[in-house]
């Protein structure tokens, strides 16, 4: 009996990287998100709900979801416009700039909370230009907005820039030549081209923008049903010692997260095929 044909990769160690990836995954991912369902099947799913089912609880989670989805939509555009900058063109600065796209990634949330403080407090730099025409940025929701705005940048620069350099100057001459427009061109040729990549990094970006604690408690305020989000939430039920209210908040956050990203995994799903069938 012949045996089935079996595709193999040309480099070697699947089994062994597979396992190691297997392994590192339930390390870091699985078995943390299994602890919690765990601990929220425990304590019973009735009493899951309500222990979310509170004013002060929907409050905080939708400040921190609402605040999240904005920073993401804004890094958006602005993250994809800095990459074809930092790609497309050279000025002087350039490699300074550059750099500093990265600085959210190596400095310490808690540090960028204080210097945003600072620069935003009505005593600040910013926040007393602001002062001076009737508006209030630390301390507020705009606070919030501008520190995830901070902490999410990078994500969509980093994830665009190398799609925008791979694309040949090639594209958009032939685009020219044909008679489109630099609008025509941008709509349906480059865009097309980037919208998986900025996907990704719009994803990136609201998920890091939802955990983020460390650069927004120090410029939120933190009020109940005004600043305070769900993260701090949590983080005051485990101070108070109330573990199946902190791990009820947890377990709210992952399904609409999870939710969140389902629906941006779809989206992406259907424009690569989309740009499959151009």
């Amino acid at each position: 009996m012949a045996r089935p044909f079996i595709q193999r990769s040309p480099m070697p160690g699947l089994g062994l990287s597979m396992g190691i990836t297997v392994t590192m995954l339930s390390l870091v991912v699985f078995l943390p998100i299994g602890a919690l369902l765990m601990k929220g099947a425990s304590f019973g799913v009735f009493n899951v709900w309500e222990a979310v089912n509170r004013e002060r609880v929907w409050a905080a989670l939708l400040l921190s979801f609402r605040m999240s989805l904005l920073a993401a939509l804004v890094n958006l555009v602005f993250g994809v416009l800095l990459a074809w900058v930092l790609a497309r063109y050279r000025f002087p600065g350039r490699r300074i700039l550059d750099a500093a796209v990265d600085l959210p990634f190596a400095l310490p949330t808690a540090v960028a909370g204080i210097a945003l403080t600072a620069l935003y407090a009505p005593n600040g730099l910013f926040g007393s230009l602001a002062k001076e025409v009737g508006l209030r940025i630390a301390y507020t929701q705009w606070g919030i907005l501008i520190a995830l705005i901070f902490v999410g940048l990078p994500f969509v620069t980093r994830t665009v820039q190398p799609v925008v350099e791979e694309i040949e100057r090639e594209v958009e001459e032939a685009s020219a030549t044909l008679g489109a427009t630099r609008l025509h061109t941008l709509r349906r040729v480059i865009l097309p081209m980037l919208m998986p990549a900025t996907l990704t990094g719009f994803a990136l970006a609201l998920a890091r923008a939802v955990g983020e604690y460390g650069s927004v408690i120090f410029i939120a305020g933190n009020l109940p049903l005004q600043t305070e989000i769900a993260p701090l939430l949590i983080v005051i039920k485990l101070e108070e010692f109330d573990y199946d209210g902190a791990a009820s908040i947890g377990i709210a956050m992952l399904v609409i997260s999870f939710s969140m990203l389902f629906a941006i995994n779809l989206i992406q799903i259907w424009s690569r095929r989309r740009i499959g069938h151009v």
